[in-house]
């Protein structure tokens, strides 16, 4: 998944709701509108975040 977050095509100061609308652009709209995928795409927001939040770990400490 951490490929995925690379192409999301964001910077590392970018704000979370930034990495969601980002990531949000990654599904088809067949998918945005099936409530029986819900989890997954929650589970693909979290996981965007997660990787989000490290790469903003990594600029804090090498204060890049």
């Amino acid at each position: 998944m951490y490929a995925t977050y690379l192409r999301l095509d964001i910077m590392a100061w970018d704000s979370d709701r930034a990495v969601i609308r980002a990531a949000r652009r990654k599904f088809a709209r067949p998918v945005l509108r099936d409530p029986s995928r819900r989890d997954a795409r929650k589970r693909f927001y979290r996981e965007m975040l997660r990787h989000h939040a490290d790469a903003q770990r990594l600029v804090t400490q090498f204060r890049l």
